[in-house]
């Protein structure tokens, strides 16, 4: 039975980024296929919490060959998303400028597909911050479903 989600989402408006995609990049680095993030609708140190998204489009780098006639968003990337948003929330509220890489996914689960023209949300709550390490609980939704969930863990590096 899948959790329910860490923040809710129906106080939101999913339409309204409070960080656009310009003020992403002075933060994170990736840059053409691998810049997974298309917004903040919302960031809440206070509650440890960060709620973004990514526009799929079918101008995706997967779309051609990943499943030709019925493309689903690789699961990693679904991950590399919600790990480049823990990233944004670790460097603002730590106002560390080292590069926070991947180091380690524990108990992901897959529940749904996310197609172009999805808006894939992604939520993440810190649950751990230490000068070499972020600990998340991440999830992506997708039209108010569940379509992933695990825990990111970010080494610096």
């Amino acid at each position: 039975m899948p959790q329910d989600f860490l923040i809710d989402l129906d106080g939101l408006n999913l339409n309204k980024s409070v960080v656009d995609i310009e003020a992403i990049r002075t933060v994170i680095p990736h840059r053409y296929e691998m810049e997974q993030l298309s917004g903040i609708l919302k960031f809440d140190p206070e509650h440890k919490i960060i709620v973004g998204y990514k526009d799929i489009s079918n101008n995706e780098f997967w779309v051609r060959g990943h499943i030709p006639g019925r493309p689903l968003m690789p699961g990693v990337l679904m991950l590399e998303a919600a790990a480049q948003l823990c990233t944004y929330y670790y460097k603002k509220v730590t106002q560390d400028d080292r590069f926070l890489g991947f180091g380690g996914i524990d108990q992901v689960k897959f529940r749904g597909k996310v197609m172009p023209g999805d808006k894939l949300i992604l939520i993440a709550k810190s649950k751990e911050l230490r000068s070499r390490r972020a600990i998340f609980d991440a999830q992506g939704v997708v039209n108010g479903k569940l379509v992933f969930e695990g825990v990111i863990i970010g080494m610096v590096v």
